[in-house]
């Protein structure tokens, strides 16, 4: 993820012509960088894993099968080659690459690499997690107010138990933020799986809790039917939604 980020992402940074950058609908961005960095992750993959099914990004915009393909694979990986596209063509530092690997459907090893904050994450279930190399161990929440990022610009500002702040408009920004103590919770829409996968595993390795806003699991192998809501614990989660319930989609 590093050589690739180098190789066809680092150098684009601030420096995209006009035409290498592609909306492929109202607001949503994919520049040449993301497609070709896709390809080169996609493709190592598939030579160290064979028998693996590779869901990229960009691959499913071609191959409409593809997604529904994930909860029906035993082994998987998903690819993010570009998280916070509309970041890094706005020349935003707060953008990454992120792999996750799935197997009968449950996410086993997440990496997060931000090139820009030359920072990484490592996952792997009932590991812990690595920045950099050294393990993150975060202070449990404090419930009495609780500092939660969320993606719908109207709850920002509210007050009380749960204050609400803008989320980094990066999944790969906001889930490490969140591991290391920086915010206590998120809200999000409806994501992709590889927008949430390798972030709900690292925020269940510190002892996390990763729900839809209804209350029912978060599945990795599949588009979630209801908005998501991350939190540093079980008990945090139960505040967040008590006190944000339109928030959390409920």
């Amino acid at each position: 993820m590093q050589q690739v980020a180098a190789a066809v992402i680092t150098p684009r940074f601030r420096a995209l012509a006009t035409h290498e950058v592609i909306e492929k609908r109202p607001g949503d961005l994919v520049t040449v960088a993301d497609r070709e960095a896709e390809e080169l992750i996609t493709a190592e993959l598939r030579a160290a894993y064979p028998n693996a099914l590779v869901v990229g990004e960009e691959a499913t915009l071609h191959d409409h099968g593809l997604l529904g393909r994930l909860p029906d694979a035993e082994h998987a990986f998903l690819v993010d080659p570009i998280d916070g596209t509309k970041n890094f063509v706005h020349h935003s530092p707060d953008h990454a690459v992120m792999v996750s690997e799935l197997i009968g459907g449950e996410v086993t090893r997440g990496w997060i690499w931000q090139p820009e904050h030359e920072r990484s994450y490592v996952a792997e279930r009932g590991a812990g997690v690595l920045r950099d190399g050294q393990p993150v161990r975060r202070r449990e929440p404090d419930l009495s107010r609780l500092e939660v990022a969320a993606s719908r610009s109207r709850h920002l500002g509210l007050r009380g138990p749960v204050t609400v702040v803008q989320t980094a408009w990066c999944c790969a920004v906001d889930y490490p933020f969140l591991v290391e103590g920086r915010i206590d919770g998120l809200m999000y829409g409806r994501g992709k799986p590889w927008d949430h996968a390798a972030g709900s595993l690292m925020v269940r390795e510190v002892g996390g809790d990763v729900r839809l806003g209804s209350g029912a699991p978060y599945l990795a192998d599949r588009v979630p039917s209801a908005n998501i809501v991350v939190a540093a614990s079980t008990d945090a989660w139960d505040v967040m939604v008590d006190q944000l319930p339109r928030l959390a989609g409920r």
